[in-house]
Parts: C-alpha cells; sequence; structure tokens
C-alpha cells in the first residue's frame, strides 16, 4: 500500500509509526494535535508551506521498509 496525499496524518503514523521522524523532518511537528486526526497529509502540508511530492517519496520510501 502506498501513501497518499489524502490520507490522514494520523492514518499514517498509527500505520507507519517509522514514518514519524519524516514528518517532523520536513516540519510537520504536529502529529499530536487534533487536526492530525481529520486533516489529511496535503492540508497539512500546504499549512506548513512543505512541498507535499517530496514530502509523500520520503513516507513511501519509509513505509516500504518498514513492511
Amino acid at each position: 500500500m502506498n501513501i497518499t496525499k489524502e490520507m490522514t496524518i494520523t492514518e499514517v503514523v498509527t500505520k507507519y509509526p517509522k514514518t514519524i521522524p519524516v514528518f517532523y523532518k520536513h516540519g510537520m511537528g504536529c502529529l499530536g494535535c487534533a487536526a492530525a486526526q481529520f486533516e489529511n497529509i496535503e492540508q497539512g502540508a500546504r499549512a506548513h508551506g512543505i512541498n507535499i511530492d517530496e514530502l509523500i517519496a520520503d513516507l513511501n520510501k519509509v513505509a516500504s521498509e518498514q513492511a
């Protein structure tokens, strides 16, 4: 399964805990905030001015190594 920009942040970190440092590396330290439960990755990245394509690529790399 690939991580997509439509997935919620909580969904990703629950399924792939090793992605947590990737979010932090890209400047998304809001993993524990309420918005992470309903906000998808694209919305969070946009709110923080993060390149969504780079973030998704890095998340998928780590997720594939964890699987």
